[in-house]
């Protein structure tokens, strides 16, 4: 049990990232990377190599948490991520997932409310290989570093549920939520009450703070935004409050920046993720100074390198100079990125003094 994240008044933290998400600044800003465990590490394709599928790799504690502390050990990240995925939630669900080969996911997909009826409660029997991942990397984890857990938002998961893969514009998804709201709001309200079980039970395994990832939260019009994305970010926030009061989560609603005055007002999160698109001016205009926020670098800068690199970072490092800020990128690192120029990153946001 993690006396920080249950319920226990939250400790002064001597974790930077946690301190920057209790509301402090710091000399130079906390930094993590999404996807920072993967396919860019030779480390982590080696052991890839020895799993049969990714769920299987997800559902080994040995190998999840061996690529969860990879990235710690090279960079000294403020932050460890959880190593999963977050179709774990629908394969808690009953529905059948898997992973091909070079083409993502594949679920059985729920073509009526029927089927969404029929899903059964979340297994956290299923889930159990993640809770001891988390419990290794916690007895591993250097102490000075957050541990991160995470799961999907209910209309990014549900994306996959409906259309059983992805898709540049979630069409089948967005159909089925105009066609029928009723019984799409059935299988968004199955996955707030998920979400609620798993994001606690991670907290309980011993995470320090969770991110709640919309990956396609950007695609939806304002009134579907709402009902779709918000409103469903903002129970799940309440309800693991309401278990784990002192719980610090990160809400990441890519795409979404036209939303992001309402969302920091009524979801309740410690942090704001942004995305790549993000203007900092816009930021500084438009969302007030004490809200904690979380970005945003291209990751084809990082990629590309060079003063490409260093003069992006820069800017972003001045932009946020007098908030909280967390340094991550826009969305995932990308699997081709040389390991210099991550290296490179994680020194110059290091030498930063604000």
């Amino acid at each position: 049990m993690n006396p920080q994240s249950d319920h226990l008044p939250p400790l002064v933290s001597k974790k930077p990232l946690l301190a920057v998400l209790d509301g402090s600044r710091t000399t130079s800003p906390p930094i993590w990377l999404m996807r920072q465990a993967g396919r860019y590490l030779p480390e982590y394709r080696e052991i890839r190599a020895k799993a049969p599928s990714f769920l299987d790799f997800c559902y080994s504690p040995a190998f999840a948490a061996e690529a969860t502390l990879q990235p710690i050990r090279r960079f000294g990240f403020d932050a460890a991520i959880l190593f999963s995925d977050i179709l774990v939630v629908p394969d808690a669900l009953g529905q059948k997932v898997v992973f091909e080969t070079g083409e993502g996911p594949r679920l059985d997909p729920l073509t009526d409310t029927a089927a969404i009826r029929n899903l059964p409660p979340l297994s956290l029997e299923r889930l159990a290989p993640v809770f001891e991942t988390i419990d290794r990397v916690r007895a591993q984890l250097p102490a000075e570093t957050t541990f991160l857990g995470f799961c999907g938002a209910p209309w990014t998961v549900a994306s996959y549920m409906v259309a059983g893969r992805g898709s540049a514009d979630q069409a089948a998804a967005r159909l089925f939520a105009y066609r029928d709201p009723d019984g799409f709001q059935i299988l968004i309200d199955k996955l707030v009450d998920a979400s609620i079980e798993y994001l606690c039970a991670q907290f309980h395994a011993g995470v320090d703070a969770v991110q709640i990832f919309d990956s396609w939260a950007g695609i939806l019009p304002a009134a579907e935004f709402e009902r779709w994305s918000l409103t469903p970010i903002t129970k799940i926030i309440q309800g693991v409050r309401k278990r784990v009061p002192y719980a610090r989560i990160i809400a990441f609603p890519r795409g979404a920046a036209s939303h992001y005055r309402d969302f920091c007002r009524r979801a309740g999160a410690n942090a704001l993720g942004l995305d790549t698109a993000v203007d900092p001016a816009w930021i500084a205009a438009n969302v007030p100074e004490n809200v904690v926020v979380q970005g945003h670098l291209d990751p084809l800068a990082l990629l590309a390198g060079g003063t490409g690199q260093t003069t992006a970072v820069a800017g972003i490092l001045e932009a946020y100079r007098t908030r909280a800020h967390i340094f991550n990128l826009g969305h995932g690192i990308l699997p081709e990125t040389p390991i210099d120029h991550v290296a490179a990153l994680v020194k110059q946001v290091r030498s930063f003094e604000a």
